[in-house]
C-alpha cells in the first residue's frame, strides 16, 4: 500500500509540473485571439503567483484540519478547473478571474505535497518527485505546441492538460484512504500563525536563502533564449531550443541526485550545488563569442540547481522541527513565488537600460547570498543543538 501511495504522489508532482509552463508557450496566441498586449502575461502571471503565495501561507492551517491528501485533491481540482477556464475563455478580464483558482489550486499542493515527502519519505523520493516535476514541465509545453499546430489551437491545449489533471485527482480521490492510513497528522496540534512561524529560531535564513535560490532559478529560466539572441547573436529558433538547456539540466541532475542524496545529505547536496552553480556561471561570463560554452554554461548552472530545492524542503523537518514544518514549508513556497515572480521582471529592466550581458553577475548575486543565508542556518541549528545538549 505504501508502494502505491508514493505512485500516486509521483502522479501528483507530475500535475504540478503540468500548468507551469503552458503559459508561455500559448502567450504568442493567446494574446492575440484576446487582444491583450503582448506585456500583459505578467498581469496573469502575477495574479497566478499573488494566489499561490495566499493558498501557501495557510497551508499549515487547511492540512492540518483536512489532511494532505483532501487538499491536494481540492488544489488540483482548483487548478484543473482554471485551466479549462482557460479554454472557454475569450476576454482578457475573464483569463484574469480565472488566474485566482489557478494560483490557489498551484500553492496549495506545492506546499502540502512538500511537506508531507519531506515528513515521511526518504531524500531520494524528494530528489526523484522534483525530477517527475520537471518532466510535467518539459512536457506540456509540447502538448501546447501540437494543439497550436492542429486545429484546436490554443484552448485545445489548455482543455488537454486539464482533463489529464482531473484524470489525476480521481486516482488521488480514490486513494485517499492510503494517505489516512499512512498518518494521523493535523489532528491534534494548533496551527502556526505567520508572526509565530517567522519568529522560529533561523527561519529568516531560509526564506531568504529560498528567495534568492527562486530568483536565480527562474531568471536562468525565463532569460536564456534572450541570453543567446541578445548577447551572443544565435538565431531566434536556435535560441528557443536552447532555452530548454536549464531544464535539461535541472531534471537530469535531480534524476542522479536521487541516487547520491541519502549518502551525501541535504547540506552537503546544497554546498555542493552552489559549487556546480558557480562554475557555470564562470562559463557563461567568459568572454568568448562563441556561444557553445554558454550552451555548457546553462547546462551545469541547471545541473547545480537541481539538489538545492528538494534538499532545503527535505531538510525542513530536520532544522524547525516536524510539528513546525508545514507552517515553515508554507511560507518558504511563499518567497519562493515572490522570487519567482519579481526578480525575473526587475532583471529585464536592468537589461533593457543597460546590457542582458550582466545576467552572469545577477545569477552570481542570487549565488553569493544563497550561501551566505544556507550557511548560518546551519551555524544557528548548529547552536541550537549545542544549547539543548548544554541544558539536557
Amino acid at each position: 500500500m505504501a508502494s502505491l501511495l508514493l505512485a500516486v504522489i509521483y502522479l501528483a508532482f507530475i500535475s504540478l509540473g503540468l500548468p507551469d509552463s503552458l503559459l508561455g508557450s500559448a502567450w504568442p496566441a493567446m494574446h492575440v485571439d484576446l487582444g491583450a498586449p503582448l506585456s500583459a502575461m505578467g498581469i496573469v502571471s502575477m495574479i497566478i503567483a499573488a494566489g499561490t503565495v495566499v493558498s501557501s501561507l495557510f497551508s499549515d492551517f487547511l492540512t492540518r484540519k483536512l489532511g494532505t491528501g483532501l487538499v491536494t485533491v481540492i488544489s488540483i481540482l482548483l487548478t484543473a478547473g482554471a485551466m479549462l477556464g482557460f479554454s472557454f475563455a475569450r476576454t482578457f478580464w475573464l483569463l484574469c478571474v480565472l488566474a485566482v483558482p489557478y494560483g490557489l489550486g498551484a500553492g496549495g499542493v506545492d506546499a502540502a505535497l512538500n511537506n508531507y515527502v519531506a515528513l515521511h519519505y526518504k531524500a531520494r523520493h524528494m530528489s526523484w518527485l522534483h525530477c517527475f516535476w520537471g518532466a510535467g514541465a518539459l512536457v506540456s509545453p509540447f502538448i501546447m505546441g501540437a494543439a497550436l499546430a492542429g486545429e484546436s489551437g490554443w484552448p485545445g491545449g489548455y482543455s488537454l492538460v486539464s482533463y489529464i489533471q482531473f484524470g489525476i485527482t480521481a486516482l488521488i480521490l480514490f486513494s485517499l484512504p492510503l494517505w489516512k492510513k499512512r498518518t494521523a497528522e493535523g489532528k491534534t496540534e494548533k496551527p502556526l500563525t505567520l508572526p509565530q512561524t517567522l519568529r522560529l529560531k533561523g527561519v529568516a535564513f531560509i526564506l531568504i536563502a529560498f528567495f534568492c535560490y527562486s530568483a536565480l532559478e527562474a531568471t536562468s529560466m525565463q532569460w536564456a533564449s534572450s541570453y543567446f539572441t541578445e548577447h551572443k547573436g544565435v538565431g531566434t529558433e536556435i535560441a528557443a531550443m536552447l532555452g530548454s538547456l536549464f531544464y535539461i539540466g535541472i531534471t537530469a541532475g535531480r534524476f542522479l541526485g536521487g541516487f547520491v542524496s541519502e549518502k551525501l545529505g541535504d547540506r552537503r547536496l546544497i554546498r555542493i550545488g552552489i559549487c556546480i552553480i558557480a562554475v557555470g556561471i564562470v562559463l557563461l561570463a567568459l568572454p568568448v563569442r562563441s556561444y557553445a560554452v554558454s550552451i555548457a554554461g546553462f547546462l551545469v548552472v541547471g545541473f547545480g540547481c537541481a539538489p538545492i530545492y528538494p534538499a532545503i524542503i527535505h531538510s525542513t523537518p530536520f532544522n524547525f522541527g516536524a510539528e513546525n514544518s508545514q507552517a515553515v514549508i508554507g511560507v518558504e513556497m511563499a518567497f519562493a513565488y515572490i522570487g519567482t515572480t519579481f526578480m525575473p521582471p526587475l532583471f529585464g529592466l536592468i537589461a533593457q537600460y543597460t546590457d542582458i550581458a550582466w545576467l552572469p553577475l545577477w545569477l552570481a548575486l542570487f549565488g553569493v547570498f544563497l550561501l551566505c543565508m544556507t550557511e548560518l542556518l546551519n551555524r544557528s541549528h548548529r547552536q541550537q543543538t549545542d544549547l539543548t545538549a548544554g541544558n539536557n
